[in-house]
């Protein structure tokens, strides 16, 4: 006679049920990885093909280099899709060409300045000083750029920066890029408040990338006689010029970018000149202060000189991944 006894279902041990959320949550998060990586490719190629096709009537109506090189901006009343009805003119140079001045200026004047803080807060300064030296660094970082823009506009250009200009136009009035009139307002105004807004960017990450030197070469160069300032130039400079060219970038292309301040600083005309002292305007500066009263055709016009602005955010970043890969390769060949 067999006995039938009741028997309960036994959990399966603890090693075994972890392995089976493991088989679970590993595909999960794999396949939540990649979509959220891809994403970021998804979100940039809608952005470009929604703004390019908002813009391509413009290109058939200018011509894609007529447009481009063209130095009259003159929005159209039309509210037809149809290029042949454009009543406009639109150049795009003016702006471009204020866009490239003023971030170059920026960048000029807030990169040696950058490197220089950097070496005194990680190299130079007293360990006491040096965290009070960073925070204050990082906190002009999170200054509003409006801030900025009516400072610059309310103080300094008309407390330093005009009278430095009228000296400067009186001394080197002669050479093209710093002809008169003296108006205040202008590329050069807004290129320097431009360089103190990028200044924390750059320096904070360019601070970060000497701090993580290797201290061997370093204590190796002073073992051989070299000085403290031969080993920031020899020996941390090179080491760290990819992540000093990476620093510029971004600082660059906040400079490229930046609107409000601009705006209020260089003079919102639709010309240019090659005098740095002379009035003109970028394409985030044009876009903001003509979108809120652009017409359908001239908000076509506005989405144009967005296409120009991302092309010319995305020549500049190859360019310095050429510059990084170029002297990389070079400095491997002199190494061997």
């Amino acid at each position: 006679m067999s006995v039938i006894t009741d028997q309960q279902p036994q959990d399966p041990p603890p090693g075994l049920r972890s392995r089976t959320r493991r088989r679970v949550a590993d595909p999960a998060f794999r396949w939540f990885v990649t979509l959220t990586g891809t994403s970021v490719f998804i979100i940039l190629a809608a952005m470009v093909v929604r703004t390019t096709t908002e813009a391509w009537p413009i290109f058939q109506h200018q011509g894609f280099f007529g447009f481009l090189t063209g130095d009259r901006w003159v929005s159209g009343g039309s509210r037809s899709d149809d290029p042949a009805d454009f009543t406009g003119v639109y150049g795009a140079w003016p702006f471009i060409y204020g866009t490239m001045v003023t971030a170059l200026i920026a960048i000029v004047l807030a990169l040696p300045l950058a490197l220089c803080i950097a070496f005194y807060i990680n190299q130079l300064a007293p360990r006491r000083l040096r965290k009070p030296l960073s925070y204050t660094v990082e906190m002009l970082a999170a200054v509003p750029s409006i801030v900025f823009g009516m400072w610059g506009l309310f103080w300094l250009v008309p407390n330093v920066l005009r009278p430095f200009f009228t000296w400067l136009e009186s001394w080197a009035g002669g050479f093209f890029l710093f002809e008169g009139p003296v108006f205040g307002p202008g590329y050069l105004a807004a290129g320097i408040v431009l360089a103190i807004m990028i200044l924390p960017i750059i320096t904070a990450i360019v601070r970060e990338v000497i701090a993580v030197n290797p201290l061997d070469q370093q204590n190796a160069a002073y073992a051989l006689g070299a000085t403290r300032f031969e080993v920031m130039r020899k020996v941390i400079l090179p080491s760290s010029f990819s992540g000093i060219v990476g620093a510029s970038m971004l600082g660059l292309g906040r400079a490229v970018g930046e609107t409000i301040a601009v705006m209020m600083l260089i003079g919102s005309t639709k010309s240019w000149d090659s005098s740095l002292l002379q009035r003109g305007d970028s394409m985030a500066a044009l876009i903001a202060s003509l979108f809120k009263e652009a017409t359908p055709e001239g908000v076509r016009g506005l989405m144009a000189i967005g296409v120009a602005l991302f092309l010319f955010t995305m020549v500049i970043n190859v360019a310095a991944r050429l510059l990084v890969w170029r002297i990389g390769r070079v400095a491997g060949d002199a190494a061997v």
